[in-house]
């Protein structure tokens, strides 16, 4: 048994980094690109949708972010009986589904807009029309 956790040890290692890393760069290039349109914002303002679209956008990388992150530490509880390490999980999986819960709301919400707002569609060019 001490052999196969050994060995469960040095497999997971690695992949928690990995992992942890893939987690950084995914964070690190949705927050790029949302400061990108924070600062093309102050010379253009966005409209309100354009902010809500920037917004939701940007959940999503956080979402997919903690995701990953949540995978390193499930990976991480496997080889260690720490309990910091399964509280760290535990509010990492926290965050990760309120995110999810408000970004689904969000969306959500936002299609509905789009569907008060577009209205029926208008017809097509050629169809006939019933009187």
């Amino acid at each position: 048994m001490t052999r196969m956790r050994e060995w469960l040890t040095i497999v997971s290692e690695p992949a928690i980094v990995l992992i942890d890393a893939l987690a950084l760069l995914v964070i690190l290039v949705g927050t790029i690109e949302v400061s990108v349109k924070v600062v093309r914002a102050s010379f253009k303002p966005l409209g309100e949708q354009a902010a809500r679209q920037a917004w939701l956008r940007y959940a999503r990388w956080l979402v997919a972010g903690l995701t990953f992150q949540l995978a390193a530490d499930i990976i991480e509880t496997s080889i260690t009986t720490s309990w910091q390490t399964i509280g760290r999980v535990a509010a990492v999986a926290v965050i990760r589904t309120f995110l999810n819960y408000f970004l689904e709301r969000d969306v959500d919400q936002q299609q509905r807009e789009r569907a008060v707002d577009s209205g029926p569609p208008p017809p097509r060019l050629g169809s006939r029309t019933q009187p």
